[in-house]
């Protein structure tokens, strides 16, 4: 016997939560306010703690309400998704991605033909930036960015967990043989990506060696240029992790996995970003988001 109030009072407490009023709720579920407010009141006798604070212009969550709305949301959210996913979504929905350009060629893109063939009737926009930061939000459903996860105006989920992996091509690595430390890489031409400047100097310092004066032969701004360099022979780049596995299999990039350097803070991981907003995320969104959580897992 499942320990679960009307689902009705936890819409309306959804509802009502998103759009801090029980006037606004109101019109969402085709209710009036005087029976969104009730159903909430209800709620809450049923619960025993209040969930609201009634202000003068609006709600406000209480802690128990905060602590709260995030499982009521999902369970909306799961429901939505697996009827859609069972049943198809109405129409023919469209789903708007962001990412920047090496983790849409690296990671996504190889990966969107098992969601194609999973849901054929959605549409898929992916749009991609060198950075993701410095453009203004838009009409995006949903966002992937490289950081800590942590985004005002966003609840986010982590895809990758990344670590910082020296790589040469198979051919530099066959004559000149593989670095068996950091110290051997001093000297040598090293790629250094824009986005990621600081990425050689923490390498060197988590080695121990703290005034390194690293050679960029090369800098470029997309982990792409600097993996296609690498593998022409012209230096040795240091990539994310996610990266630099991807590409390994299929071409002659080489990792040189013992001088593997593990990362945390602001370039610790991607992160799936859905913006807070006012609406209810649509069931074809929650579907890919399922999809990817699961891909990035496996």
């Amino acid at each position: 016997m499942y320990q679960l109030p009307p689902v009705n009072w936890l819409r309306a407490f959804e509802a009502s939560a998103r759009r801090e009023s029980f006037t606004a709720a109101a019109d969402e579920l085709a209710r009036t306010p005087k029976s969104v407010s009730t159903q909430v009141r209800a709620l809450e006798a049923e619960l025993g703690f209040a969930l609201f604070e009634r202000m003068r212009h609006g709600l406000r969550l209480t802690d128990m309400g905060r602590a709260y709305l995030p499982a009521v949301r999902k369970a909306f959210e799961d429901l939505s998704a697996t009827t859609a996913g069972l049943f198809g979504p109405k129409g023919t929905p469209t789903i708007t991605i962001r990412a920047t350009i090496a983790f849409a060629v690296l990671w996504l893109t190889p990966r969107l033909p098992a969601f194609r063939a999973a849901y054929p009737s959605i549409d898929v926009h992916l749009t991609t930036s060198v950075w993701t930061d410095a453009l203004p939000p838009d009409d995006l459903d949903l966002e992937i960015r490289l950081g800590d996860g942590h985004w005002p105006g966003y609840r986010t989920e982590q895809l990758t967990r990344e670590a910082a992996v020296p790589v040469c091509s198979k051919y530099t690595q066959a004559a000149l043989g593989s670095p068996q430390s950091a110290h051997d890489l001093i000297g040598s031409d090293l790629i250094q990506i824009m986005s990621q400047e600081n990425l050689w100097m923490r390498f060197f310092r988590n080695a121990g060696i703290d005034d390194p004066l690293p050679d960029y032969g090369i800098t470029v701004d997309t982990a792409l240029g600097a993996i296609e360099l690498a593998c022409a022979g012209q230096g040795h780049a240091i990539l994310l992790s996610s990266f630099a596995e991807a590409e390994a299999a299929r071409t002659r990039l080489a990792i040189l996995d013992d001088l593997t350097m593990p990362l945390e803070g602001a370039q610790s991981g991607h992160y799936l970003l859905i913006p807070d907003s006012d609406e209810q995320t649509r069931p074809e969104v929650m579907l890919f988001r399922e999809w990817l959580t699961q891909a990035a897992s496996a």
